[in-house]
């Protein structure tokens, strides 16, 4: 079984180092400027005040199985937009891959965001392999943000765990 464990600001020196690696190994970011400012201040600053906030309060957590740290997600629910999940990372850690380990992650952060009052879900994904992911869990195409990046929305969460 899939567990969930906060991760508090003041253990975020450690999650920043797995963090950076996922970003560059799976090929979210790629070039000098992006690793900057994806491990600079202003970023990692933007995320931990987010963290500090009274309301929509901006979590980050690791996938545990078996006492092990398989996988992490970051994600905030919005109350004032009816309890949107807003989805800012996932991934499991590359040694755990297959077997329908990112599958079992996400079915445990459904239960554990719905828990605290998500509704439905949206995300940016453009990588072929991530997309398949998410729309295998039911995620549709929803337009662009302002990055021109791809959204996908999940609104129909009972019966699909």
């Amino acid at each position: 079984m899939i567990g969930i464990e906060e991760i508090r600001p003041e253990a975020l020196p450690a999650f920043w180092d797995a963090h950076i690696r996922y970003l560059v190994d799976d090929g979210i970011i790629s070039g000098e400027e992006d690793i900057a400012y994806f491990s600079g201040e202003e970023y990692r600053g933007i995320l931990l005040a987010h963290m500090k906030r009274e309301h929509d309060t901006h979590h980050i957590v690791y996938f545990r199985e078996n006492g092990t740290r398989i996988g992490a997600a970051s994600y905030c629910i919005y109350e004032a937009e009816n309890g949107k999940c807003f989805i800012l990372d996932f991934w499991v850690f590359p040694a755990f891959r297959g077997n329908g380990t990112g599958h079992r992650c996400f079915e445990a952060l459904l239960c554990y965001t719905k828990a605290d009052g998500a509704s439905y879900y949206v995300l940016n994904s453009e990588k072929e392999a991530s997309v398949r992911f998410w729309k295998s869990h039911g995620f549709k195409e929803n337009g662009t943000d302002e990055y021109d990046m791809p959204v996908f929305i999940r609104t129909e969460t009972i019966g699909k765990e």
